[in-house]
Formats: C-alpha cells, sequence, structure tokens
C-alpha cells in the first residue's frame, strides 16, 4: 500500500546536485521531506506537493522523511530553471521500469553512450581487487583504511546495487567521502541511479569501473537500508555471494568483507553474522580472499571458531594494523551501523578496515 498525503513547502533546507532537502507542511505540522531532482522538477516555498509518506507512516527507518511525488499544477510559484539533472536524460535505458516514476537513464554501455564501443569488448577486470560488502555503512572504514595503506595512489570505485536505498544521492556518507577524495567515482547498477556513471547491471558496472573510470579497485555494496526479516535468506544482504560469484568470473579478485559485532545483541549477528556465514558458506560458488581484524579473548576465540567451522574453503586473513578506528576520527567521518559508531561497535568497523587493508596488499 502506497499512503499519499498534499503538503505545502515550507523551506528548502538544501540543494544538492541530486536532491532537495525541504520542510513540508502536513496537518498543520513541518515536517522533513526529500525531493530528487531526476524524479521531480524543483520545488520552491509555497509549492503544494503531492508526497509518499508511507515509511514514515509505518515508523521504518527510511530516514524519517517523507518524499515528494511530484508538485501540484495551479499554485503560484518562482519559474523553474532547468537543472544539471535534466540535462542529462539523454538515454534510452529506464529505471524504476514499468512504475510512474519510471525515466531514462543513460547507461555507459548502452549503443549511444560514448563508451559503447569498449564495453562491448571489454570481458576482464584484470585482477582487480573488489571488495564486496553487505552494509552501506561499511563503506567507511573500507574507504579510510585503503586510501591510508595505498597512500593515496590508487584510484577506487563504489558501485552502488539497488539492493536498498536507489539513488545514491540519499547517502550523505557517499558525499562525505567523495569531498574528501575517497571515493573516486561512483556507478550506480539496475534500478540504483545518481552514480557518475550509470548501468545495467553488476557486471557491465564492474567493467566500467576498470575500463572507463579506470580505477585500481572497487567497492560493491547497497545503499543505506538493508531489508532483513529475521529469517535465513530473506536479506538483500545476500546480494554479496552473486558478486563475489561475478568477480571471480571476470577474472577480478573478490574480497569478501566480512560483518561483524559484538555489541549486537541478535544471536544472529553475534560474532560473525549470519549475512556473511550464509552468503560465504552456503550460497557462494567459488571461494575469496576474506579478511578479518586480530581480536583478543573471548571475542577473538568466538570469531576463530565461526571461521574455522564455516568458511574453510575461502581465504583466511588476519589483520594487525588496519588503524581503522583512528583513520576514521582523522578523516572526521561521521557514521553509524544500526544506531552504533566505531567506540560502541570497534569490531564492526574494524571488519571493514580488514577489507580496505587488504585490498590496498593486493593492489
Amino acid at each position: 500500500m502506497l499512503n499519499r498525503r498534499r503538503g505545502k513547502v515550507q523551506t528548502v533546507q538544501q540543494t544538492t546536485a541530486h536532491l532537495q532537502e525541504l520542510v513540508v507542511e502536513v496537518d498543520g505540522e513541518g515536517v522533513p521531506a526529500v525531493n530528487y531532482r531526476l524524479l521531480c522538477e524543483d520545488v520552491f516555498p509555497g509549492d503544494l506537493v503531492e508526497l509518499n509518506t508511507t515509511a514514515v507512516d509505518l515508523g521504518l527507518g527510511s530516514g524519517g522523511a517523507h518524499f515528494v511525488i511530484s508538485r501540484i499544477e495551479g499554485y503560484q510559484r518562482a519559474e523553474a530553471v532547468l537543472t544539471e539533472a535534466d540535462c542529462k536524460r539523454e538515454g534510452h535505458i529506464m529505471k524504476l521500469r514499468y512504475t510512474p516514476l519510471q525515466f531514462a537513464t543513460l547507461c555507459v554501455e548502452e549503443e549511444n553512450s560514448p563508451y559503447h564501443t569498449l564495453l562491448s569488448t571489454a570481458d576482464s577486470l584484470e585482477e582487480m581487487p573488489v571488495m564486496v560488502a553487505s552494509l552501506h555503512s561499511l563503506l567507511a572504514p573500507i574507504c579510510v583504511v585503503f586510501h591510508h595503506h595505498t597512500q593515496h595512489r590508487a584510484r577506487l570505485a563504489y558501485i552502488m546495487t539497488d539492493g536498498a536505498a536507489l539513488p545514491l544521492g540519499f547517502s550523505r556518507l557517499v558525499a562525505s567521502l567523495k569531498a574528501q577524495g575517497l571515493i573516486d567515482v561512483t556507478i550506480t547498477i539496475g534500478h540504483a541511479f545518481g552514480g557518475d556513471l550509470e548501468a545495467v547491471n553488476v557486471y557491465s558496472g564492474l567493467l566500467a569501473a576498470r575500463h572507463v573510470a579506470k580505477v585500481d579497485a572497487c567497492l560493491v555494496a547497497m545503499g543505506p537500508g538493508v531489508v532483513g526479516t529475521g529469517t535465513l535468506f530473506g536479506t538483500t544482504a545476500l546480494e554479496t555471494a552473486a558478486i563475489i560469484d561475478g568477480v571471480n568470473a571476470l577474472g577480478g579478485r573478490a574480497v569478501a568483507v566480512p560483518r561483524v559485532s559484538f555489541a549486537d545483541q541478535r544471536p544472529r549477528h553475534h560474532g560473525l553474522s549470519h549475512h556473511t556465514l550464509t552468503a560465504l558458506g552456503r550460497l557462494c560458488h567459488t571461494s575469496c580472499f576474506v579478511p578479518f581484524p586480530r581480536l583478543l579473548g573471548d571475542e577473538a576465540r568466538l570469531l576463530e571458531e565461526q571461521v574455522r567451522v564455516n568458511l574453510c574453503r575461502h581465504n583466511i586473513s588476519w589483520v594487525d594494523a588496519d588503524q581503522t578506528l583512528e583513520l576514521l576520527q582523522e578523516h572526521r567521518i561521521s557514521v553509524e551501523s544500526m544506531g552504533r559508531g566505531p567506540n560502541d561497535d570497534p569490531a564492526f568497523f574494524r571488519a571493514g578496515g580488514a577489507g580496505g587493508w587488504l585490498a590496498a596488499q593486493l593492489v
């Protein structure tokens, strides 16, 4: 069910290349809302808009904001200006296909792309290391550690899948990492959109990262908002298994970034998460590199036993000198996972850093 309400724009808090952050009056109360500039024209104070209020009505963690569906005609407003986003709609590959919000993008591999000829023959990642993570929050530790250990001499691409949030512009984390030069190029695949490059699927996205963006390494993860159901297989995090197999099939070197936590009280996520155990232990058809931070005491014993029992066919590394927590603080990156920051759940963030460390060694 899609819940819709009308609201009146009170203020435009911020406008970026991807979106407008708004305060909209709904039922007499000012509430936050987001307008994606690829999906709707810019709006201004006084405009009446139609909103999708479903996530907030259900109390879901979708940023606590409503989303603009459209501006309602017939109200006085300032003259709209043509935006950069409007000018980029020359492609023919539809995203959000067969929905009322479907729109055209220029995908990197389509016939009228300047890279079509290059990608029509590209078929190898040429041993490029590809880090594959199951949560968006792992991007921060991966990126800071990778660039530290490559001394900022390696180019890194981020491929955002459509396993969670579809608009890349929704992620403040990506904007922060890109502003600091920790991500060099973004690629959105499937129905995700808003990257520097758009691609039809993860395979062409990976090849574009290597041959179009010419990066030295790549990081693949969904956007904010992983879907979970409390069941073994009902989570979008399991997309990592197929991605790892794809990286290996294309001649890359797959680095699985594990999800590890000793602050999460849910048994299925304690120590090595079932997201990692299920993807690597049951669903992957190929082996990959799996790095872990070197822990101490009971945490170390539990993690080492989980790895020994479930992941013996993979190439395991134990990392002592990831420096993750220090580097996150040095770069002043604000990041949380499940409401916990690096000081609350250091093992989680150090596991991400271990992935960045290993990829740096492979580069």
